[in-house]
């Protein structure tokens, strides 16, 4: 069972923190190989549970960042490995 899922009575009291994101993204992680294996073998309905779990897992976790006020501007490492990931550059300019 997803950590997602809390009780009615202790939902909006629970802290969220680094450890707990971690716990989710570790926890898609698990789901996402589930759902992939299952579909290498065929065995499409099988994934639609998992599915789901990872669904409200990253609207969670989707709804926890736009929900924090320190939502900060990425780091200039963090801005130059998106950079580098959206591909080549040209004259200087990223890759559009």
């Amino acid at each position: 069972m997803s950590i997602v899922f809390v009780p009615k009575k202790q939902r909006g009291k629970a802290k969220i923190n680094q450890e707990t994101i971690q716990r989710l993204l570790d926890e898609n992680d698990q789901l996402i190989r589930c759902i992939t294996e299952y579909m290498q073998k065929g065995r499409a309905v099988e994934c639609v549970q998992y599915q789901q779990i990872l669904h409200r897992n990253i609207v969670y976790l989707a709804t926890i960042a736009d929900a924090s006020p320190d939502n900060m501007p990425l780091s200039s490492n963090a801005s130059s490995s998106v950079a580098s990931a959206s591909g080549p550059t040209v004259n200087g300019h990223g890759g559009t």
